[in-house]
């Protein structure tokens, strides 16, 4: 009882200071964009200020500065961090020099919960586990699983579910739709388990699994803006966040041990050769048939293992998700905003869409909604619309890494393994240094050529999908996902936004929307 009431008061004491600097900071701001570095306590009030509108703030601070800025944590806390957006530290960072900079031990120490998977390793182990991941991603077969699995989702869940809400004519928040959506999606592809039906005509709440996962999220994003003795006394002590990342890491631990439990009877009872991706095989079974014939560093007997890789797909997989349903959303927003491009997308799905006669019309000719892979990736426009969408609403709007030793930046600035370095992707699509002039406009037709071809960009400047070695494995199965969706919506539906609601992001590791997308669905008939 004694150490509880001291930790409490430790924390007492340090939120007290924090808050009073805040109280006078609010009211004596002395500048709008720089940071008073203050004694002992560094920069980190006027962050913690400011923290509500960080994406915001993150522009007006980066392009104040030349697009790079040193910020000063409290003293001895290890909270010194570099933002940047300046391409020749991005290329270096990401390309050039990039052994140099991985996520570093106190990386892996913030993201505990998610154990030994790709996602919190690095050299040797992590190049293991992304051969691994990048065989299976890659594999044909796994790629018409995802398409089958998003296809089924659509025909049972999304459409069904929006056919109501038209019907109906009742409001919905379409960001909580595409999440649901997703989630299902995700699940069951990297599982294999059956539809969790999160999204259908009859869906409850968000899930126990579902819920977990969320409160992980939250909890790791205030671990970065909190020193590390705070955050470890909290958890010591089992209070605030802390106390809800311990409850879910349970959930994670008894729900992956049961699939993990299941699919291993599922494999035995299978006479299986041991080529992974056979027809319809998950991320899970393949990964359990890789360890059967043990692939290098997977050993059959350690569930742990097992564990943190299963915990890791699903990780990757409910972050893709996630920032699939959050691409979709800012972009149906933009949508709304520019009805030009709406009528722009569906010109071009019309033009490419193949067509079909019907003899009980008289030989009349009638689009046809047989999608492909191939007729998808002739939606140069849709393309350069999503990708713009990202540009401006990135579905990562950070990224973080450190540095293994020391090193000078192009920009001049000297980084060593103590600081942490925070790519602001948000900030990044926003800079007229690097846009131009009309850099925060929603203009699609900067990715298209005169010849109507996709205009490539270097993916240090547009840096949705991550840039060099750490590129996002599922960059193409995440744009086949949305064009899918989009087609599917708009040659169906039309979505009217509600007036009057407030548009801003939530602060937070995934850009979402603060108080969600409300929106009216009515059908669209076409001759």
């Amino acid at each position: 009882m004694a150490s509880i009431s001291l930790g409490e008061a430790s924390i007492a004491i340090f939120s007290s200071i924090i808050f009073i600097l805040c109280l006078y900071l609010f009211k004596n701001p002395h500048n709008k964009v720089f940071l008073r570095n203050w004694p002992v306590l560094g920069m980190l009030p006027g962050l913690l200020m400011e923290f509500h509108r960080i994406y915001d703030f993150s522009v007006e601070n980066l392009e104040a500065s030349n697009l790079t800025f040193a910020f000063k944590g409290p003293w001895y806390f290890g909270m010194d961090m570099l933002f940047t957006v300046d391409q020749e530290n991005i290329r270096q960072i990401m390309n050039s020099y990039s052994s140099n900079y991985t996520k570093g031990p106190d990386f892996k120490e913030v993201f505990d919960v998610f154990g030994d998977g790709i996602l919190t390793a690095d050299s040797k182990l992590w190049k293991s586990l992304r051969k691994a991941s990048k065989a299976m991603v890659d594999h044909q077969r796994f790629q018409r699983l995802s398409m089958s699995t998003t296809r089924r989702k659509l025909n049972d869940g999304l459409v069904p579910f929006f056919n109501k809400i038209a019907e109906e004519e009742t409001v919905v928040d379409l960001q909580d739709l595409f999440g649901r959506f997703m989630f299902d999606t995700t699940l069951m592809t990297v599982s294999g388990c059956d539809d969790p039906r999160s999204l259908s005509i009859e869906m409850s709440e968000v899930d126990e699994f579902a819920k977990a996962l969320n409160d992980v999220g939250e909890a790791i994003m205030y671990r970065h803006v909190k020193p590390k003795f705070l955050w470890k006394l909290q958890r010591r002590i089992g209070f605030g966040q802390e106390k809800k990342l311990s409850k879910a890491d349970a959930t994670l631990n008894r729900m992956c041990a049961k699939f993990i439990l299941d699919k291993r009877e599922e494999i035995r009872s299978q006479d299986f050769t041991h080529n992974f991706n056979d027809e319809g095989d998950d991320l899970l079974t393949s990964h359990m048939k890789l360890d059967a014939t043990k692939y290098e560093l997977l050993n059959p007997n350690d569930d742990k293992f097992l564990r943190d890789t299963m915990l890791a797909f699903i990780l990757v997989g409910r972050d893709t998700g996630d920032t699939t349903a959050s691409a979709l959303t800012w972009f149906f927003w933009l949508l709304s905003e520019n009805p030009q491009v709406v009528a722009n997308i569906r010109q071009e799905i019309n033009i490419n869409l193949s067509r079909v006669t019907t003899g009980g019309d008289g030989g009349l000719e009638r689009p046809s909604y047989d999608v492909s892979i191939d007729f998808l990736n002739k939606l140069v426009y849709l393309h350069g619309s999503l990708y713009e969408a990202m540009r401006l609403y990135p579905p990562v709007p950070f990224e973080r890494l450190s540095p293994v030793k020391q090193d000078k930046l192009p920009s001049g600035h000297e980084v060593d393994p103590s600081m942490k370095i925070l790519i602001f992707v948000y900030a990044l699509g926003r800079m007229k240094a690097i846009w131009g002039d009309d850099a925060l406009e929603f203009k699609p037709e900067r990715w298209v050529s005169m010849t109507g071809g996709l205009i490539e960009v270097p993916s240090t400047k547009i840096f949705s999908f991550n840039a060099g070695p750490r590129a996002c494995l599922g960059k193409k199965l995440a744009m086949t996902q949305m064009k899918t969706v989009v087609m599917e919506i708009l040659q169906n539906y039309d979505i009217q936004v509600v007036e009057g609601q407030k548009i801003e992001p939530a602060p937070g590791p995934i850009l979402r929307m603060k108080h969600g997308l409300r929106v009216t669905l009515s059908k669209r008939y076409s001759s």
